[in-house]
């Protein structure tokens, strides 16, 4: 167990930094600079400028500042709030971003089961013809799209919930249903086949013969099993829920990280880019590092010991 979790975590590290990696070269690779301003108006402050954010250093040099900035966790200030950190930024925005993060995780893991474990019980009936059709629309649907049309029917047209800002839990419903939607849908899918599956074993049909209450069946035996599928991609589901709260923060005029990185993108401000990238690229490959390791405690099938030859 002991060498299976330090394998994986270097595993980890190795990712992060190979993401570090293509972040810093691609970053270099685009033209322009993010003083272009400067330059059409005074060239000399421009050199300083790019002195103090060591731009002019060779592009090796960069890396190597880019990789102890890293390593010590401090990326520096921002080139577009020269008075702020990005530790600061990501200090401000990154506590809204997880927050509405963790609450659509949570909205999609249990409306997603319930949809599932129902269409599994009533197969072939109304119930899960109506399950899998809403499941087809969310997985189809864009949340930016699906975003557009919650704030023009329920926020503009129907007037039942803001449509932008962050101040209170009203102001959640609507962003946490349009980031939701699609990974309660893939939930509701694999939920219902795994079921569908376990309800068919002879454990199952012996709890039956015994004459075990239905929800004690379904709860206690069917469930559990049925959901390890669901354990296996919650961390890939939570990847995506994280990192696409920044097109959706921009949508509702949420102040977490989405919007500072979409502005870093757009004024090419590197320190911005590259902590905003390796903060949530550690962040999303550890969550993924927990499941792994929460799946292999769950299912006493995998064996997590190093195997004879390896």
């Amino acid at each position: 167990m002991t060498k299976y979790i330090i394998k994986r975590f270097l595993i980890m590290i190795g990712t992060v930094l190979i993401i570090a990696t293509l972040t810093f070269f691609l970053m270099h690779a685009i033209p322009g600079s993010p003083f272009n301003e400067e330059r059409s108006s005074n060239e000399v402050v421009q050199a300083n400028l790019e002195a103090h954010y060591h731009l002019n250093e060779p592009l090796f040099i960069q890396y190597l500042i880019y990789l102890k900035s890293i390593a010590t966790l401090d990326f520096g200030p921002s080139i577009k709030h020269p008075t702020q950190t990005v530790n600061d930024l990501l200090g401000r925005g990154f506590p809204i971003s997880f927050e509405l993060g963790i609450v659509t995780i949570l909205v999609a893991v249990f409306s997603g089961i319930i949809l599932g474990v129902l269409a599994a019980l009533k197969h072939n009936g109304i119930i899960d013809y109506l399950a899998m059709t809403i499941a087809v629309l969310g997985i189809s649907i864009p949340n930016f799209v699906l975003a557009t049309l919650l704030i023009q029917k329920l926020a503009v047209d129907w007037d039942i919930f803001p449509a932008a800002t962050w101040s209170s839990p009203v102001h959640m419903v609507l962003p946490t249903l349009a980031l939701a939607t699609g990974p309660m849908a893939i939930i509701a899918r694999l939920t219902r086949s795994s079921m569908l599956e376990v309800l068919t074993q002879d454990y199952i049909k012996t709890a039956r013969a015994k004459g075990l209450m239905p929800y004690k069946i379904i709860i206690k035996h069917a469930l559990k099993n049925a959901l390890m599928p669901v354990v296996t991609i919650l961390g890939t589901l939570l990847a995506g829920i994280l990192t696409g709260t920044f097109v959706i923060e921009k949508i509702f005029a949420i102040p977490g990280m989405g919007r500072y990185f979409i502005e870093s993108i757009n004024q090419r401000d590197y320190p911005v880019i590259m902590g905003t990238t390796v903060f949530y690229s550690f962040f999303l490959v550890f969550m993924l590092f927990l499941v792994d390791i929460a799946y292999g405690l769950l299912d006493p099938r995998i064996k997590m010991h190093k195997k004879e030859g390896e």
